[in-house]
């Protein structure tokens, strides 16, 4: 009896270390996830695009050897809300983020790309900027899937690279010799890039996600002037915020870049889908007479001068259309080009349908799977979205194929475009196509539901962290300084 009992227990032992094993094998052979998102970086930015100004090599490489989306639109026009869209997989008519106020937190609980990975063995990381809750609140990174969050949680934090500080999980990581927000010796984006390197290098040997909502070229244009990509630009006939905004752009370059060699130097290449994308419409930055959509012209194609109707901030295509690329190799045909009518709520569904995760089911993406590798890798057929909806600050649009319409502020009339023969919304066909009209205006009414936000136990660190945008918090201004 004792001999059976020693033998059962050995069994027992045998079977529970195969099963580790095959789990562990099992994790180790699902895909690693990056994804890339620029602030502010505009749909004719990127030179692929035949922008005459800005350089992007890297993004250049990623177009050639994946996919080009050329309608992929921005969950939302401004930083907070568009990214809540990517993370949740909802539409901003059901988000609990749907204002940029600044630190509006996810509710407690609410699913994102990382909570639902976590239970596949991924390890979950993010470096550059949240936006989705403030420190003290319900909404903060640590609280919905990721192990590790490195960066801003506050988008207006985020506007300077030489803060007293970034966050680490709720805590402060200080950045030495940095006082008032403008200037200093700790450059933000070199520590936020490097920890992004360090969690990859920590965890290639397991599957892992890291999110890399990096800062520029959005914020106040600030980069050191030894940085080689200053060096590029400081000799343009352009203004110097102009010249800065440019060598923003190259460093965002430059790091994308130095990601993909570090795939390649981890033998992780072929198991690794990266994706890239802005996050929202561009801005009309640096604007003349002569060149009224600005310098580097976010907004107009370079080669037809063909424009989009307004920029970040509002619901027409200049607010809404970004660049976005996704690369695998092995899996992504390179060189495509898609024309596939898709928004942020389709990215948790797609990473969802790659790692073989369990989406929530209140959900508004589609899965873009069979878009990116083919109909027949995938086994089925690419699904098509009925409509697409956004809503801002009294603006609500809906988009069902080539047919868009906007209310532009609340209360207004409602417009009508067809994008196919008016890409820059200019003719207003809302009285001579009402059936369409209706139609549409119908969806907006089904899909927006009253906004239920996150909530803060308390507000004290998170209005430190927005006054750390000019300096140390704790220390007073160089310009609020008492006369004695």
């Amino acid at each position: 009896m004792k001999n059976f009992s020693r033998l059962l227990h050995l069994t027992v032992l045998v079977l529970a270390v195969l099963a580790a094993r095959v789990q562990a094998a099992d994790a180790s052979a699902k895909p690693n996830i990056i994804y890339i998102l620029a602030d502010e970086f505009g749909y004719f930015e990127p030179s692929y695009m035949g922008n005459p100004n800005l350089r992007t090599p890297n993004l250049d490489r990623m177009a050639a050897e994946g996919i080009r989306f050329t309608q992929c639109l921005a969950g939302s026009s401004v930083c907070a809300p568009t990214r809540c869209c990517l993370l949740t997989g909802k539409h901003s008519g059901h988000t609990s983020v749907r204002s940029n106020g600044g630190g509006t937190p996810l509710r407690a609980g609410e699913p994102t790309i990382a909570s639902i990975l976590k239970p596949l063995g991924y390890a979950t990381g993010g470096f550059g900027k949240w936006g989705n809750g403030g420190r003290g609140s319900t909404g903060v990174p640590e609280q919905h899937g990721f192990d590790v969050f490195v960066g801003y949680y506050d988008q207006v934090h985020a506007h300077s690279y030489f803060p007293p500080y970034l966050i680490r999980n709720s805590e402060e990581l200080p950045l030495g010799g940095n006082h008032f927000g403008t200037n200093g010796q700790t450059y933000s984006q070199y520590v936020i890039f490097n920890e992004a390197v360090k969690f990859i290098r920590a965890n290639k040997d397991r599957p892992f996600l890291a999110y890399l909502p990096f800062t520029p070229p959005h914020g106040l244009f600030q980069i050191p002037d030894n940085d080689p990509a200053w060096a590029l630009f400081r000799d343009q006939p352009w203004p110097e915020e102009a010249r800065r905004y440019a060598a923003l752009v190259s460093l965002l370059d430059r790091h994308i870049g130095e990601i993909l060699a570090l795939l390649k130097e981890l033998k992780l290449d072929e198991r690794t889908l990266v994706f890239f994308s802005g996050d929202n419409g561009g801005n009309d930055y640096f604007p003349s007479a002569e060149q009224p959509r600005g310098v580097h012209g976010a907004n107009k194609n370079p080669k037809t001068g063909v424009e989009f109707r307004g920029r970040k901030g509002n619901l027409y295509e200049g607010g809404l259309r970004v660049p976005m690329l996704a690369r695998w190799p092995g899996k992504i045909q390179p060189g495509r080009v898609s024309e596939l009518l898709c928004y942020f709520p389709d990215i948790l569904p797609t990473i969802a349908e790659v790692t073989g995760a369990k989406p929530p089911a209140d959900i508004d993406g589609l899965s873009i799977w069979p878009e990116l590798i083919g109909e027949t890798a995938a086994g089925r057929k690419q699904a098509q979205h009925e409509y697409l909806y956004w809503e801002l600050a009294g603006q609500t649009a809906v988009r069902m194929g080539n047919w868009k319409a906007v209310r532009p502020r609340k209360n207004a009339a409602w417009e009508l475009y067809d994008l196919s023969r008016d890409l820059s919304e200019t003719k207003n066909l809302a009285k001579d196509n009402a059936e369409m009209l209706g139609k549409l205006t119908t969806f907006a009414t089904a899909a927006h539901t009253p906004v239920v936000e996150g909530t803060f136990a308390s507000r004290e660190l998170h209005e430190r962290d927005r006054a750390a945008k000019f300096g140390d918090p704790s220390q007073p201004r160089a310009g609020n300084a008492k006369k004695k």
